[in-house]
């Protein structure tokens, strides 16, 4: 029989971790409705500068050094802090550009003059256009990787995307929202996710993944030289149908510039049989991305727990 008492604390943390929710979720949406009175790029420089003071005073601060100093043993403190400010402003640009998504995103195929936005790798998004062929992208948490889907829309590519919601249950609803008003399908990753991307795959459609993120059942591979545990289910989606895979980036540039990049398909490892390789195809997928982000060090997201360290700070 269960405890009342225990029920009765239990509904209560829940009571209070949702209230603390939707506390976090006021403050924030009201300081980003605030930031949409503003002109665009006066407001994202603007978050830009708070968040590097601000966020050098959080714990996520600590674990992106931590991080840092792993990953870059090499390099002097006080380079390493300047990478982890970088972040700061980069995840902060981020927040504001979704409230300025329309005036940023001013690519234009036929454009003669580039915009804000510039593609490279055209060539690719219409042959995946037109091919009608099954196909994965997989891209990293660089730049403001939430601009690709948008460029493909722009070629009429509908790529389906897996992505992470946040934690927060107030702030995910109203991010969702955003994002399926200008990034076509949307695909939380949860359980039945994989069945959902499997769908579309067959169906000749292409499906959109971000490969960085920890997994902590996921096979064991290398980054920056240290073990870390890579979700499977690219190599999974591959040998089940043979699709071709494509690495996409965004890489922000001065003056409030972005640079979007689709890559030739990669080659997938294969055992001496034929089939995926699924160590190897994880381990290629990891290399991909660590080369992206030791060319921009500060446009990725090291506060992120990726080699399962917080415990140990």
């Amino acid at each position: 029989m269960a405890n009342p008492f225990r029920m009765t604390l239990t509904r209560l943390a829940i009571g209070l971790n949702r209230a603390k929710d939707w506390c976090v979720a006021v403050v924030v949406l009201s300081l980003l409705k605030l930031i949409s009175l503003l002109p665009a790029k006066q407001a994202i420089a603007f978050v830009d500068r708070t968040a590097r003071r601000i966020g050098p005073l959080t714990s996520r601060h600590r674990l992106a050094l931590t991080n840092l100093r792993n990953a870059y043993p090499e390099k002097s403190e006080a380079e390493r802090e300047q990478i982890a400010n970088d972040m700061w402003g980069n995840m902060a640009r981020l927040a504001a550009e979704y409230v300025f998504l329309d005036q940023i995103f001013d690519f234009d195929p036929d454009a003669e003059q580039p915009g804000l936005i510039e593609v490279e790798g055209v060539d690719t998004f219409i042959a995946l256009r037109d091919s009608g062929k099954p196909f994965i992208v997989f891209t990293a948490h660089t730049g403001n990787f939430e601009l690709l889907p948008i460029a493909a829309a722009a070629y009429d590519l509908d790529v389906m995307a897996l992505f992470r919601p946040p934690n927060n249950r107030y702030i995910a609803r109203k991010v969702l929202a955003a994002r399926r008003t200008s990034m076509g399908h949307l695909v939380p990753s949860r359980a039945g996710a994989a069945f959902t991307l499997a769908r579309r795959l067959d169906a000749g459609g292409g499906v959109g993944m971000l490969v960085d993120q920890k997994f902590h059942k996921g096979t064991e591979t290398l980054f920056f030289g240290l073990k870390a545990r890579t979700n499977p289910l690219l190599a999974k989606l591959v040998r089940q149908f043979e699709c071709d895979v494509y690495p996409a980036r965004s890489i922000r540039l001065p003056g409030g510039r972005h640079r979007l990049v689709v890559e030739p398909a990669i080659d997938i490892p294969r055992k001496s049989d034929g089939s995926v390789d699924m160590a190897a195809t994880s381990q290629l997928l990891n290399d991909k991305v660590e080369s992206w982000v030791r060319e921009y060090p500060g446009q990725w997201q090291w506060f992120h727990d990726r080699w399962n360290i917080k415990h140990e700070l």
